[in-house]
């Protein structure tokens, strides 16, 4: 057994000596692993400097061994919600750049594409042309007539089912050229129209875009909102069986000809996440956020032990990403006091955090996730924070990492304030010049070393196991390839030791 300093990747003979952490990697066993078992960034096109241009060199530039993969958020011409409110997918936003710039990053990363699978945006030019030519549109039937679904109006009760996002009935009115009115399903913002997926244009539309994508460097593609698409009167129009099932098959297998998979992202009880598994799908870990907030404020393993005992294999972890904090993501992996307890202290000791930012105030509603980046949720603690992404990269599945969240980014209340938008407190723009200041934190530096050790060595090929050495402690282990590596991990202290044998 050995134990010295990470930056034995770089250099078998070379020691250096970290505050929180130590372990020796020696090259022999250090060999690159497929990179999609690797660290996959996520951010927008534009967070990283100002452009596609701008994040593939600074990529390049600073972060040469620490990405594997990127989640480049949508990149399309957008009206609202930061891009989730797509004009089209054939086109790249200009102020962006070009198809040309996302095949130079396919060239060297594996690419994560978003498509909204339930709405396109009220500007697109298939709404457009709805809204101008009525029945005679040939995209008339790409659009849910609210009174159509039900044959009518729904009954209050029927309303009171559906799962919502919004504290009223989920459809909105437009008025057509010739002066008619319709009410359409709206699930979301006046921006985002609800698409028919049932309908003959509905099945066409989905297919020619997803092609689209795939051939233009999506290694994955991420079906936002999916489960939303699935809409049936008498349900609750949300995640509808047997109907899901087939809405994602359609999308598997539209895209296992050019070898892209599918991302189904849903924010709800875990039991959602298994059932996708258990049909052979990857999913999101978006209870790791609350439950690895909970063992570092109370010091207690046995939760986030349980949950690596049971959660799915074929996972992406996340602590953070471009929306909250998850809540609801949680239910019944922590029991309610503790969630409340999680929320509270969050709300008490977190770094320039305030319940009100969560609130209409802020335009935030959403009941499932707090705003907050994960640095400033453990007050800003260096040490709190590299635990936290020690044991990320140790869980079962594959890790992404929020750009912020790389260069352990603290709460925008500048931006949040001059924006009145609760999400944009964990959405900073950074200029190549703080992102070179920013790499000088040894916060930074320390989580990049973490990084490229999750990039390179063998062991994560392997199996995966763990110990609770204690009510405050645990071991994470992999083992493969001839080696085992292993995360000895304290609630208490937030000091970890990494072990190579």
């Amino acid at each position: 057994m050995h134990k010295l300093t990470h930056t034995a990747l770089l250099l078998y003979v070379k020691r250096l000596t970290y505050s929180n952490f130590s372990f020796i990697l020696p090259v022999t066993t250090a060999k690159k692993v497929c990179m999609k078992n690797g660290i996959i960034l996520i951010t927008y096109p534009d967070s990283l400097g100002h452009s596609l241009a701008d994040l593939s060199h600074i990529l390049d530039t600073y972060f040469p061994e620490a990405v594997r993969g990127i989640h480049i958020l949508p990149f399309f011409p957008s009206s609202g919600d930061r891009g989730f409110a797509p004009l089209t997918y054939r086109t790249v936003e200009p102020a962006f750049g070009t198809w040309d710039d996302i095949k130079k990053l396919s060239q060297k990363y594996q690419l994560i594409f978003d498509y909204m699978i339930n709405h396109i945006s009220v500007q697109s030019p298939y709404f457009r042309d709805f809204l101008l030519n009525g029945d005679n549109s040939p995209w008339k039937n790409l659009f849910i007539d609210f009174r159509d679904f039900w044959n009518g109006m729904p009954t209050a009760q029927e309303l009171e089912i559906i799962y919502k996002r919004k504290d009223c009935a989920p459809c909105t009115d437009v008025t057509l050229a010739d002066g008619s009115v319709r009410q359409l399903w709206c699930t979301f913002s006046r921006e985002q129209i609800d698409l028919n997926l049932k309908s003959e244009e509905g099945q066409q539309f989905l297919r020619s875009n997803l092609e689209f994508l795939a051939s233009h460097g999506a290694s994955m593609i991420r079906l936002d909102a999916f489960a939303y698409a699935t809409k049936k009167a008498g349900t609750n129009c949300f995640f509808v069986e047997p109907d899901v099932w087939q809405l994602l098959d359609t999308c598997r297998e539209t895209l296992t000809p050019f070898r892209t998979e599918i991302l189904p992202e849903i924010h709800e009880h875990y039991s959602m996440q298994e059932k996708l598994a258990s049909h052979g799908y990857p999913v999101y870990d978006f209870a790791l956020p609350m439950l690895m907030l909970h063992a570092l404020y109370f010091h207690q393993a046995k939760y986030l032990y349980h949950w690596f005992s049971i959660c799915p294999r074929c996972q992406y972890t996340t602590l953070d990403t471009h929306d909250g904090i998850g809540v609801v993501d949680v239910r019944d992996l922590l029991p309610a006091e503790e969630i409340e307890a999680t929320q509270n202290y969050l709300f008490r000791y977190g770094a320039n955090v305030k319940r009100i930012y969560n609130t209409a105030q802020y335009n935030n509603l959403d009941i499932y996730q707090i705003n907050c980046t994960f640095y400033s949720a453990l007050g800003d603690n260096d040490k709190a924070y590299l635990l936290a992404r020690a044991i990320q990269f140790f869980a079962p599945g594959i890790p992404q990492v929020y750009y912020v969240g790389m260069l352990a980014g603290k709460n925008d209340i500048a931006f949040l304030e001059s924006s009145k938008e609760g999400r944009n407190i964990n959405r900073h723009y950074y200029t190549e010049q703080e992102v070179t200041q920013e790499i000088r934190r040894p916060v930074v530096r320390e989580l990049l070393n973490l990084m490229k050790l999750r990039n390179t060595h063998a062991a994560f090929d392997g199996i995966f196991s763990q110990r609770m050495d204690s009510d405050s402690s645990l071991t994470l282990t992999w083992t493969g390839s001839g080696c085992r590596l292993s995360l000895e991990a304290d609630l208490t202290s937030y000091g970890y030791t990494i072990r190579d044998e």
